[in-house]
């Protein structure tokens, strides 16, 4: 599986809702809609949950707020590799200015690309960080080696589609290099939609990675060396929807589609 957390945010489909969460506030939620509510609270506990009861053996996270990484892996009984990535200069007191009121700081709590693998099916036997730019925001790689052999890449690109890519296939290259002959998980928030651009054909055609999600999609998982069993897909927006028991509306968590694939290893 590869989601965007959205630094824990909620993000409601009712268009009022996302303007106010949008600008951050003091305010403690909830903020109520129709159906659903923006809350502006820690969501710990029902981002594990979901992703708790989610059947995956490996998980990328991308914008994964950095103070979760321990309590994360332990309600999913996984081991973790995070790698941290931009506007990190200040924690944990952005860390917990964050779980007070998450939408006041959005992204400037800090981020990182967090790997989890769990424990039934694999050890990680090697992490490392790899920097793929600087500016205009810094942006990096986990590499996470398993026992099994199965290596696995974990990176959010720039929002700029162009310099996205150029991104992309210097991290493809570097991730390769870290794979050697093994096989590759090759995943996360890519931001480049297949159906805008031709490096995806690049990708599949230097580096053997593939098949991208979808034509409208900007996280992906690719792979090498690997059987695709079935296609990485994104679940629909619903799946991610929680119910507040206080006030019976939906919470709907993050921004970003989980998008989940199922591969085996070849012979």
């Amino acid at each position: 599986m590869t989601w965007n957390l959205f630094h824990g945010r909620d993000w409601p489909p009712e268009p009022e809702l996302q303007v106010r969460a949008h600008k951050g506030s003091f305010r403690r939620g909830p903020r109520r809609g129709e159906r659903y509510e923006q809350v502006n609270r820690d969501l710990f506990d029902q981002f594990a949950g979901l992703i708790a009861s989610v059947a995956w053996d490996v998980a990328l996270f991308q914008e994964f707020p950095p103070s979760w990484r321990d309590r994360m892996a332990a309600a999913c009984n996984a081991d973790a590799h995070r790698a941290l990535s931009g506007r990190n200069w200040l924690q944990p007191i952005t860390s917990l200015i964050g779980r007070w009121r998450p939408d006041l700081l959005g992204a400037w709590e800090g981020g990182s690309d967090t790997t989890l693998v769990r424990r039934a099916h694999a050890g990680i036997t090697d992490r490392r960080r790899e920097i793929l730019t600087w500016r205009p925001e810094l942006r990096v790689m986990a590499l996470t080696r398993l026992s099994t052999g199965v290596c696995v890449a974990n990176l959010h690109l720039s929002t700029d589609p162009s310099r996205a890519e150029r991104e992309l296939l210097d991290a493809a290259e570097r991730a390769i290099g870290f794979a050697g002959a093994g096989p590759l998980i090759f995943g996360g928030d890519f931001n480049v939609r297949p159906k805008a651009s031709e490096v995806f054909d690049e990708l599949g055609r230097r580096f053997g990675l593939a098949p991208p999600t979808a034509p409208d999609r900007l996280s992906h998982l690719l792979v090498r060396g690997l059987e695709v069993v079935e296609h990485p897909a994104a679940l629909p927006p619903e799946a991610r929807d929680v119910t507040d028991p206080e006030t019976h509306l939906q919470i709907r968590l993050s921004d970003h589609h989980p998008v989940i694939g199922k591969f085996a290893t070849v012979g």
